[in-house]
């Protein structure tokens, strides 16, 4: 009859190698530091926004934005503006 096997011990993690986190108040302030510049994290801000909505349109139309490549939707966002500006 096998045994079975005992488990792995778990691989020691010295506390020391962690940063210290009580130094310069990280929690309170939630922003990244190296040295005096802040690091920013993500996608910077836009001054305007674009609102998320779905819409139904036909495929045919869906198909020919597409077929010229990627951003398509900011293409139909472009039509939209320009049929807008013309409609007066």
């Amino acid at each position: 009859m096998t045994e079975s096997k005992k488990s792995t011990k778990p691989v020691w993690v010295d506390p020391d190698d962690a940063p210290d986190m009580s130094v310069g108040n990280f929690f309170e302030r939630g922003d990244w530091y190296h040295g005096e510049t802040l690091i920013r994290r993500g996608r910077p801000k836009l001054e305007v926004t674009k609102t998320s909505t779905t819409i139904r349109l036909d495929q045919d139309v869906i198909d020919r934005f597409k077929a010229k490549g990627p951003k398509w939707q900011s293409r139909i966002n472009q039509a939209l503006r320009e049929w807008l500006d013309k409609a007066g």
